[in-house]
């Protein structure tokens, strides 16, 4: 009876304990967050925390997810979880201008209308081809609308970035007028060589999704008045009045962004011969730089590529990692990985008064070789044989910042201006010395998503680009919060198990496949064996010959099955097996050790009593 007493009386006290954290919890460490994961995923960088800082009015966010529809959708399940509680960490930080409403919207429901008003597609999903809503639609007190029409899983390292740009979006409702300066056809069309149209570059859509984008080409005769930042894609054929609009562009404080190039290789018509140069040698000496006519081959950094008898290293295609990407600029310390082909090398002059910070460079196992011979040399081996390192390493590209000079005398004949600029102390340019860099088969692989087109870049091409107009436009928080870590752990070990695996079984599964066709060849010689009339005939030999194939057929068959069985169990019991040493054996210790800190306690408490 005492017992019964007593253990009654240690439960209610228990759950006296678990009332009181409970409350404890909520009332006083609600704001509290402890985030033990390895890139902080669930926290906001200071460049999200910056942005919900200066938001001065409420935003709304509604977050659509349809919960019922997406049933038995572990994987996407699980990362709209992920989304939810990052939202919440946004609404957390906010101090109240941020109102977060959950919605699922099930078919036919209200809650589906209000997803198509904001621009939500379902998309089809799942055996059945259930719609599933996953998108956000944010609101702020004028009106303005902005929306991430589906999260896709595949983008998840930028995640915080979508969200705190969505924000930033309406926060700030006057967007970045860019204005882009080419003649290269980056919005795609009829390709002169093939006669095939060819897709826009996704570089130019992610200008066009993400900025007000004005395009001109070299037949304009000034930049639009406008223009927050100027991009300029390898100059050619400039007008002088052209030329001039953009030297004092500069020096009243414009922002320019340029790609130079001393051979670009993306134009197919460079396909022809000869170098293919840009044209802005002029503005480059004006503020203290100069190009190169040759192009960089880098012994260490050139790229891998396929060829046709076999794979060898292109020593002009690079791929410059972390070594060769300033780590100094906020616009490339979060890059890892830029690739491009025939870059040129940047020089500062000696006479010039402008600051220079280098943001790409070489290896220095790197050289020059002219532009001329470069275009005019297919063979990859023949290039290697033209490399000489000379242990210098190239700048190829930098930021170019301070005093400068405009490169004109006067105004060009036929320009009407009264004063214009001879000087600045704010020059405010970023030199790259590579324009292929932007083409898609550098950095980005397209491919087919729930019926959508998802772009999956492997190199930081795209950042770089957008991490310099956003910085030349106004807006570094932005910038630090690019590409942040990915909150799935994939069990790698099983992966490679997995891999080997399926290795070893594709062996087993090709000489059983060989067998079979070798054994329904001569099945098939057999049964031709026809008469006149048609019907088959065959000698008693021949008979058995053909039931003694008919049954190896099947044993193959039955071989083949047992092979693909054994292999997925196999796979299954090694990814049990190793998920329940990942994820129940630390619960399982943790309780183990609690269980012996409390017999201690107990064992003390009596010694101490006794």
């Amino acid at each position: 009876m005492i017992k019964n007493l007593k253990a009654y009386a240690v439960g209610l006290l228990l759950l006296l304990v678990l009332i009181t954290l409970v409350m404890v919890n909520n009332q006083i460490l609600d704001e509290t967050r402890l985030d033990l994961t390895e890139n902080q995923v669930y926290s906001l960088s200071q460049g999200s925390v910056e942005i919900l800082e200066q938001l001065e009015e409420p935003v709304h966010l509604y977050y659509f997810f349809s919960d019922s529809a997406s049933e038995g959708m572990t994987g996407l399940r699980n990362y709209a979880n992920r989304v939810e509680s990052l939202l919440k960490e946004y609404v957390s930080a906010s101090e109240g201008k941020l109102i977060l409403h959950k919605i699922d919207p099930e078919p036919f429901s209200e809650a589906e209308d209000r997803a198509s008003r904001f621009g939500l597609t379902a998309a089809s999903i799942g055996p059945a081809g259930e719609a599933v809503y996953f998108g956000l639609g944010a609101r702020n007190t004028l009106d303005d609308e902005a929306q991430i029409p589906f999260f896709d899983p595949q983008q998840e390292e930028l995640l915080e970035y979508q969200l705190t740009k969505l924000i930033y979006q309406l926060s700030d409702p006057e967007p970045v007028q860019v204005t882009l300066l080419t003649d290269v056809a980056i919005n795609g069309g009829q390709n002169p060589m093939t006669g095939q149209r060819q897709p826009a570059w996704t570089a130019f859509e992610q200008l066009q999704q993400l900025y007000n984008l004005t395009v001109i080409g070299a037949d304009a005769k000034s930049i639009p008045e406008q223009t927050d930042v100027l991009v300029v894609l390898h100059p050619q054929g400039f007008s002088d009045s052209l030329m001039f609009s953009i030297d004092q562009y500069a020096l009243a404080g414009g922002r320019v962004l340029a790609f130079v190039d001393p051979h670009h290789e993306s134009d197919p018509m460079a396909a022809m011969g000869g170098a293919n140069p840009s044209e802005f040698g002029p503005l480059l000496q004006s503020w203290g730089v100069s190009l190169s006519d040759e192009v960089v081959l880098d012994g260490t950094a050139g790229l891998e590529i396929r060829t046709a008898t076999g794979s060898q290293r292109h020593l002009g295609y690079l791929g410059l990692g972390e070594a060769e990407i300033s780590d100094e600029d906020v616009i490339t310390q979060s890059l890892e990985l830029v690739n491009g082909a025939s870059f040129g090398a940047l020089t500062q002059l000696e006479q010039a008064q402008s600051q220079w910070e280098p943001l790409l460079l070489s290896t220095d196992n790197a050289s020059l070789l002219a532009a001329s011979e470069y275009a005019t040399t297919r063979d990859v081996v023949k290039l290697g044989r033209a490399f000489s390192p000379d242990s210098e390493v190239k700048t190829l590209a930098a930021r170019i910042s301070g005093k400068a000079h405009s490169a004109f005398d006067k105004a060009p004949e036929g320009m009407d201006v009264d004063r214009p600029l001879d000087e600045t102390d704010s020059l405010n340019v970023i030199l790259v010395a590579d324009s292929d860099l932007l083409n898609d088969r550098f950095w980005v692989s397209k491919s087919q998503f729930f019926g959508q087109s998802i772009v999956t870049p492997f190199a930081n091409n795209g950042d770089l680009l957008v991490n310099a107009v956003e910085n030349l436009g106004g807006s570094d928080a932005l910038i630090s919060i690019r590409s942040r870590g990915t909150y799935s752990r994939p069990f790698t070990v099983v992966e490679e198990l997995t891999a080997r695996a399926e290795q070893t079984f594709r062996q087993q599964e090709q000489r059983l496949q060989q067998q079979l066709q070798e054994t329904e060849q001569k099945l098939a010689q057999l049964q031709g064996q026809q008469s006149e009339t048609g019907a088959l005939v065959l000698n008693p030999e021949q008979q058995q010959t053909l039931d003694e194939f008919t049954e190896q057929r099947i044993e193959i068959r039955q071989q083949l099955r047992e092979v693909r069985h054994k292999l997925d169990k196999d796979i299954e019991q090694l990814g049990s097996w190793l998920k329940f040493i990942n994820i129940a054996l630390a619960p399982l210790c943790l309780v183990l050790i609690l269980a012996g800190v409390a017999r201690l306690t107990r064992r003390n408490a009596k010694e101490v009593l006794s």
